[in-house]
């Protein structure tokens, strides 16, 4: 393939005007490419100017607490990702200075850093010839070789990681692995390719035998489970509501949620609340009326929110099944962050005034 020329003329006349190519700093590289891992471009660059502005550097970072680094980043899912860049930042910051690794070896053993986010560092921020694949890469080079393959299977993965490293320019790595990328996002798209547009469709073997719209091969994705949980608003006498934040491992970990878990079989709502509130928090509450209904996706599966206001009955409230737990007012909830269930359930909570039980 001799595409690579073609694809930099129009790189340089068609890349976007994005915030973290501005400058090739490494800790902004870094940070784009955390938060544009399963996320549009759109939705990132609020967060990006918002994250930078509060933590310009990857020691500001560090010294935050993790509370103000999830909660700036609310909203933006996968929250996974924001505690991996909140102990990255601190491995970054005490143990190497500030500086990032240059080698694969030592991005590898960063918290949140795979293979694709080592070679966007060593190339974008570096100049280094390191290769790199995400679902954008994977759906260009499925289609430039007209791939029959499922690419979710190892061997195939495995196959274009080679014609990743194969195809390289070196003379400008970084922003040859930013074209590709760009040409997957803008041009080459999931459904209906701009193909018209596109600068190196001479060299597509998928567009030559109309196959494009056929490309990449993906195995049916399962059904998708879906659970039915209950949540609850639990009010004292001084009107203030019982949070619980989730622990560090696992989904959502690190943030607060009203306290409550999966419906069990046999179970009622109000049972499952009741054991749920007994297991993690160690409290008996009475179970009042459904405040309120959300449905949530997740990656994995569905839930049905059902939200219940309690009254607390007894029990001194205990982190078992919690990292912690807090009584607050309802205008205390804003400095707490919140998943997007939960956060609905609280937007409920606005436009109906505090409800005791």
């Amino acid at each position: 393939m001799t595409f690579q020329k073609d694809l930099l003329a129009w790189y340089d006349l068609h890349a976007a005007p994005l915030p973290w190519r501005e400058n090739h700093d490494a800790y902004r590289v870094w940070l784009s490419e955390i938060m544009l891992q399963q996320t549009q471009v759109e939705t990132v660059i609020p967060y990006f100017a918002r994250f930078l502005e509060a933590f310009p550097t990857v020691h500001d970072l560090a010294a935050a607490p993790l509370d103000q680094v999830l909660k700036l980043w609310e909203g933006l899912g996968y929250y996974s990702r924001a505690r991996n860049l909140h102990q990255a930042a601190v491995q970054v910051s005490q143990a190497l200075n500030g500086q990032f690794p240059q080698t694969v070896d030592g991005l590898l053993a960063l918290p949140g850093i795979g293979r694709y986010t080592a070679g966007a560092i060593l190339s974008i921020a570096f100049g280094q010839v390191a290769p790199l694949l995400d679902g954008n890469v994977i759906r260009v080079f499925a289609r430039l070789t007209d791939l029959s393959a499922d690419v979710t299977e190892p061997k195939v993965k495995d196959d274009l990681w080679k014609l990743a490293e194969e195809w390289l320019d070196h003379d400008r790595p970084g922003d040859y692995n930013q074209s590709l990328m760009e040409l997957g996002r803008v041009v080459c798209k999931p459904r209906s390719p701009v193909c018209s547009e596109c600068p190196i469709s001479q060299y597509c073997k998928a567009f030559a035998n109309g196959t494009q719209n056929e490309r990449p091969v993906k195995k049916p994705k399962a059904a998708t489970p879906h659970y039915d949980v209950a949540a609850g608003m639990v009010w004292n006498e001084a009107g203030q509501v019982l949070i619980a934040q989730r622990p560090l491992d696992g989904l959502l970990g690190g943030l607060w949620e009203f306290p409550g878990g999966k419906q069990e079989s046999g179970e009622t709502l109000p049972e499952c609340l009741q054991r749920e509130l007994r297991e993690e928090l160690a409290i008996e509450v009475e179970v009042g009326e459904l405040f309120t209904v959300v449905q949530h996706g997740f990656t994995h599966f569905k839930i049905t929110l059902h939200a219940f206001t309690c009254r607390y009955l007894s029990g001194e409230p205990q982190a078992i099944g919690v990292r912690d737990f807090a009584w607050v007012t309802p205008a205390e909830l804003s400095r707490y962050s919140f998943g997007k269930a939960d956060r609905q359930v609280i937007e409920h909570l606005t436009a109906r005034g505090q409800m005791l039980f």
